[in-house]
């Protein structure tokens, strides 16, 4: 990259106030509010965000809507956050929308607001690139929370998604459920669909409610919606339960268990916007009186059949993916993630027959001794590697040694680097199955690794 890639890298070394979003929005206005031209499907939740906006990439893409993406965070390559129909934006565009937001940040910076964050400055870099590539719809992710979430700029989205939630960023969203899962709700506006996972009943209600006083219909997702009827080498079917009681059978290429309520969600909300939800921008809302009369225009125009292929051609690194011939990688990086991979991993261990090793790596701000715990106590590991992953907040390796030794039944070796540890874990399971779990940016250093 240019100049776009070495400024971005510094920021984070002269800038750690997050702006409100009243400055937020200022520093919209300044870029012409590129976000009230389009419709936006807005994604929150814990676990399984990425997921649900690569499926309705894929989807919407099938159907012939031309669609930004906004997501957090890249595994190799910042572009990876700007996706257009699914693809990273070209170098071109991305140079030219840094160019235009830092234009409009230091002009702001003149009349006494504060340099954007990082993840503040990339949001209006995808805002001016999906104005300037004229798609017909955003999917965007939300950073770490909701309610106070640079995303949550975002006046009039057409549906807002929550996904799984569980322990993350406590020490910023809360010690409990109750208290993250009304962060997440935050996100909720006023006449907006709301879809979200319905298992955990105390979260549910918590969405429920916030949904209530918005005034915003309710869809949630739970185990009755859909069943996978069956699982293989790469692969995820299920059948699902649509608004008109019909049912679809969908192939996920994915064979993580995690994934059915991921896509279930996704069909969940266009199958609402298609039917229940509208498509409008600030000027046509304005033109109508009631929710009820805006409800009955601009329906969004997608059938079962795209729906169908848009989830069979979804695309989506690092959740589950097999990288190459028995190698795995996962970016579970909290206890809830954690959960779901193991489900997963232990169903492709018993399928395949071959023996399960595991390398790891965590930041230090993740609870790496709970999601330890959970892996020394859930699967017969042959090994497990450890590794330090190069970033200011991954842990030492002999710090997560120490951790591992204390509770795996068997042995744990630890590795300064990605690449060492790549090549020696693939030597140590030739033939049988390697497990590569933890933080996002470990699977950005292994993908990285095997690609070279």
């Amino acid at each position: 990259m240019g100049n776009a890639g070495a400024y971005l890298k510094q920021i984070p070394m002269w800038t750690r106030k997050k702006n409100s979003l009243e400055d937020v929005r200022d520093f919209l206005g300044a870029l012409g509010h590129p976000d009230r031209e389009i419709p936006a499907i807005h994604v929150a939740g814990t676990n399984g965000k990425g997921s649900v906006c690569a499926f309705l990439t894929s989807m919407l893409k099938e159907a012939g809507y031309k669609t930004g993406t906004f997501i957090s965070p890249h595994l190799v390559e910042v572009r990876e956050r700007f996706l257009i129909n699914g693809k990273r934006v070209e170098e071109a565009a991305f140079e030219e929308s840094f160019d235009e937001v830092l234009k409009v940040s230091r002009r702001m910076e003149k009349t006494g607001y504060c340099h954007p964050t990082f993840f503040e400055f990339l949001f209006y870099m995808a805002m001016v690139i999906f104005k300037r590539q004229k798609v017909d719809v955003m999917v965007l992710e939300t950073g770490m929370g909701g309610r106070l979430d640079t995303t949550n700029v975002l006046e009039k989205p057409s549906a807002c998604v929550i996904t799984s939630i569980s322990m993350d960023h406590t020490q910023y969203l809360g010690d409990t459920l109750i208290k993250i899962a009304r962060e997440k709700a935050g996100i909720i506006k006023k006449w907006t669909p709301v879809i979200f996972a319905g298992r955990q009943r105390e979260i549910s209600a918590v969405i429920e409610g916030q949904a209530f006083r918005a005034g915003s219909a309710r869809y949630p997702v739970g185990r009755e919606d859909f069943r996978v009827e069956d699982v293989g080498d790469g692969w995820l079917e299920i059948s699902a339960r649509m608004l008109q009681g019909d049912r679809l059978k969908l192939k996920i290429p994915f064979e993580a268990f995690y994934q059915a309520e991921n896509t279930m969600l996704a069909v969940r909300t266009l199958d609402v916007l298609r039917w229940e939800g509208r498509m409008l921008t600030e000027e046509q809302e304005s033109q109508w009186n009631s929710p009820a009369e805006s409800e009955s225009r601009g329906f969004w125009n997608i059938t079962n059949d795209q729906i169908i292929a848009g989830i069979k051609k979804t695309t989506w690194p690092g959740r589950m993916e097999q990288a190459a011939p028995g190698i795995y990688l996962d970016g579970a990086h909290n206890p809830g993630g954690i959960s779901a991979f193991l489900e997963t991993a232990g169903e492709i261990e018993k399928r395949m027959g071959r023996k399960p090793y595991l390398l790891f790596g965590a930041v230090s701000d993740k609870d790496y001794q709970a999601m330890a715990r959970q892996l020394c106590s859930s699967l017969d590991w042959a090994a497990i590697g450890v590794v330090h992953i190069n970033c200011q907040r991954g842990m030492e390796a002999c710090a997560l040694v120490e951790v591992f030794e204390g509770m795996a039944s068997c042995e744990v070796i630890a590795y300064e680097d990605a690449r060492s540890a790549l090549e020696d874990m693939r030597e140590r399971s030739k033939g049988e199955l390697l497990f590569c779990a933890g933080s996002l940016y470990l699977i950005g250093e292994i993908k990285a690794s095997l690609d070279e």
